[in-house]
Formats: C-alpha cells, structure tokens, sequence
C-alpha cells in the first residue's frame, strides 16, 4: 500500500515541525533543557494522526541532523543527534507512534490521549536516558540509573504531565475544527 502525500499533508506535516521546531527554542537550560517539544510531538502526532505525525517527526529530526538549527538552543547536525540529549529526540519517535497508533485504534477521547502521551514519553524517557547514560559514561565515565533518573526524567515529571494535559485539551478542541475545515 504505497499511499502519496497529498499537498495539504504536505504543508500540515511542515506546519507540525516548525511548531516542533518553535516549542524547541522555548527552553531552560539544564542537563536536559526543559522545552515544550514533548508538549508539540504529543499535540501535532495527535491531532494529524499516525502518519503525519511521524512524517512531521521525522522531518524535524532529519532537517536538525543535516546541521538546521531546530533542536533546543538552536542546535543542528548530526553531532546534536550523537550527544547526550540526542536519545532523547529519537524517542519522540517513539512517542509519537505511541500516541498516533492509540488514536489510530481508539479515537481522541480524553482517558485514550492522556494514556497514550503519557506511554508515550515515558518511552521516550526510557530511551533517552539510556543513550544519556551510554553517552555521558562514554565522555565523563558511568553514572548510576538513579543519577541518571535524578538529572534526566524526575525533574521533568511534573511539568511533562501539565504538557500532556494541555495537550490532550488542545486536541480535543483542535481536531474537530481542522475535521470540520477539510483540513484532515
């Protein structure tokens, strides 16, 4: 089943990773910057379903690793994608085929977009401080999983569940105008 983009897909794809891009720049500094890119992969995946969010992921990923400047602090090229955070982007792979396949397969209910987001970056989690660990054991030498917990996924549990909140609201009110609109 070899299914064609269609222009408008096109353009919506785009829209998804500039929004990504934008929610990237948004950022605190850390050992893992605090951004809202969780927040745009969890909204854009969820609202353009399976396939384009993954298409938009994807694009986000590729354009940073050719050396744009779209991950957090304005970082590009494949060395972003090789560092200690890179695992972490890779995983919005992740999370956006968690929460594209959940709607797929359920629709956009609240409890089903909550519950997919919440897989869903708990996954990303769990790759990413996996490749933050191998990296940074690599560079500075090992550190425990709960060093690596207490610097990379407990800070960040609090605010990824608002994210996924503010999300799940979005979506719920989002999709049924873009439907509406022909948009989708």
């Amino acid at each position: 089943m070899n299914q064609k983009l269609t222009t408008k897909q096109i353009a919506l794809i785009a829209m998804g990773v500039a929004l990504i891009t934008v929610c990237s720049w948004i950022s605190i500094p850390a050992t893992v910057p605090f951004t809202l890119q969780t927040f745009a992969v969890c909204l854009v995946t969820a609202v353009f379903g399976l396939r384009m969010g993954i298409w938009a992921v994807l694009c986000y990923i590729l354009l940073g690793a050719v050396g744009a400047p779209v991950f957090s602090g304005f970082k590009g090229g494949f060395g972003a994608l090789l560092g200690t955070t890179g695992g972490y982007i890779i995983g919005f792979l992740f999370t956006a085929l968690i929460v594209g396949t959940a709607v797929k397969k359920w629709g956009r209910n609240m409890p089903i977009l909550i519950l997919s987001m919440a897989l869903g970056i708990l996954l990303c989690y769990t790759f990413g401080t996996a490749w933050f660990m191998l990296v940074y054991a690599k560079n500075s030498g090992p550190i425990g999983i709960g060093t690596a917990l207490g610097w990379c996924v407990i800070p960040y549990l609090i605010p990824d569940g608002a994210k996924i909140v503010l999300a799940a609201l979005l979506t719920g009110r989002l999709y049924p105008i873009m439907k509406k609109g022909n948009l989708l």
